[in-house]
């Protein structure tokens, strides 16, 4: 989970709050001195902390929050509010040009993932419609060109480059020119990185800047160096002016301080993190639904859009009437495995659920290994098209066929069996819900909708 030892310690202090009927300012210091403990510890600005520490215990210590029914629920929203002010407080969009194209410069140092994250981000691009163009300016870093030529291709998105002779400076100018003849209304350039922020770098930066004025100057920073990648967006803001940030490996064993820091230390926001190594592993940077996450909340809104992205509507329709219908078959579940695979990691994605987001709860569900989902696919695929729509009339023999066929045990084929007939009852239930609710019936999980999360 993003964030995990973070969140692991907030949800643990706001666990004995919420546990109190009343609270008094001692009880509020110690949580806040846990909150900030926590802070430091993923390497979150000291001064960061210390103003933040400061604005949650002016708010939690009123006499509304104190003398309330509720109060660690109180402080709980109140913590909230401020990790979202904190990152910035509402998303940070791409500034696009009045006449395309668009000029997108991509900055930052060697091993950030500037040109991987260049190629992600022309992707997000083109899912909102936009027809981005690649431009191949690190003539450097030896098969920088090349590794991006092989991006494009794998996302079918057109790549300038005039080699590794032209000046950087040359390479921008032409590729504007060849956007604006070619109907390209996003151009992304690849600028070179280095191992550290030297003079050099920089005057080469402001030098491309200068020749093509870019609309949007994002900075490439890996999350996982903390205070370091804070330290080097200070650096390239005060020569270039940023217009954003975008964190890389924000997935993987982060403490999370760049995220947290950034935009109160430079005022640059975060507009976008890469969360996996997939080409379609970048997400717009909301920083109310990041909070969610953190405390434990999930992130139920990003899961729609994900879904939203993914699944076609005519046929989720149509497998709504089937399950409605208990025509629910393992052809159909066979086709859901491979489309809810598309969301991403099935723990990041479970992360996101409103109750599940609590580290405490993803830790009772155990860890969980995508490649089951393998395995689960093969025994579906080594069934007949009989045996997917009559799984309860699948006998001995059969199974062992499938057992042998998907290499597994026929206690996995049992099993299997046994869960989907268990899903089908379950979705059957969610289905009548849905109907119920329709006509008017009230969530029985969110009956007071989303305050009930506070």
């Amino acid at each position: 989970m993003v964030f995990s030892g973070l969140a692991d310690r907030l949800q643990e202090t706001f666990r004995k709050l919420k546990g109190k009927g009343r609270l008094t300012e001692a009880d509020v210091d110690e949580a806040l001195k846990e909150v900030r403990r926590a802070l430091l510890d993923a390497d979150v600005n000291f001064k960061v902390v210390k103003d933040f520490q400061a604005r949650v215990k002016e708010r939690a210590v009123g006499q509304d929050v104190l003398g309330s029914l509720t109060p660690g629920q109180h402080v709980i929203k109140i913590v909230h509010d401020e990790l979202t002010n904190l990152m910035g407080g509402t998303q940070s969009k791409i500034n696009t040009a009045s006449r395309p194209p668009t000029v997108i410069m991509m900055v930052g140092l060697h091993g950030a993932g500037k040109t991987t994250s260049t190629a992600k981000l022309a992707s997000h691009l083109r899912k909102q419609g936009r027809r981005p163009l690649l431009v191949a300016a690190d003539i450097y870093r030896p098969a920088a060109i090349k590794q991006l030529q092989v991006l494009g291709k794998q996302l079918d998105i057109p790549v300038f480059t005039m080699g590794d002779r032209s000046s950087p400076v040359d390479i921008v100018r032409a590729a504007r020119e060849y956007a604006l003849s070619n109907d390209r209304d996003m151009v992304l350039i690849d600028t070179a990185g280095r191992l550290h922020v030297d003079e050099e770098l920089m005057t080469e930066l402001e030098s491309v800047k200068k020749a093509v004025p870019p609309h949007e100057i994002l900075l490439v920073v890996d999350a996982m160096t903390g205070q370091v990648a804070v330290e080097v967006a200070e650096s390239f803001n005060g020569r270039l002016g940023l217009d954003g940030v975008v964190l890389t490996k924000l997935d993987g064993d982060t403490r999370g301080g760049a995220a947290l820091s950034v935009k109160a230390v430079t005022g640059c926001p975060v507009k976008f993190v890469g969360t996996g190594e997939k080409l379609d592993a970048l997400e717009a940077f909301h920083p109310d639904r990041m909070a969610d996450r953190i405390l434990g909340m999930g992130d139920v809104l990003s899961l729609i859009e994900k879904a939203q992205a993914n699944f076609d509507a005519d046929r989720v329709e149509k497998l709504n009437k089937r399950i409605r219908n208990m025509e629910f078959t393992l052809e159909d579940f066979l086709e859901q495995i491979q489309e809810v695979k598309k969301l991403g990691p099935l723990k990041q994605v479970l992360g996101m659920i409103p109750g599940l987001g609590n580290n405490k709860k993803m830790k009772e569900i155990g860890d969980i290994d995508d490649k089951e989902l393998v395995s689960v696919e093969a025994m579906v695929k080594s069934m007949t098209p009989w045996e997917r729509s009559h799984p309860n009339e699948i006998n001995g023999s059969r199974r062992k066929r499938i057992a042998r066929g998907s290499g597994t045990s026929i206690q996995d084929v049992n099993r299997l069996i046994k869960q989907f007939e268990q899903t089908r009852k379950m979705m059957k239930q969610l289905g009548d819900l849905e109907k119920n609710m329709k006509k008017g019936g009230k969530n029985p999980f969110f009956p007071m909708g989303r305050k009930d999360l506070f």
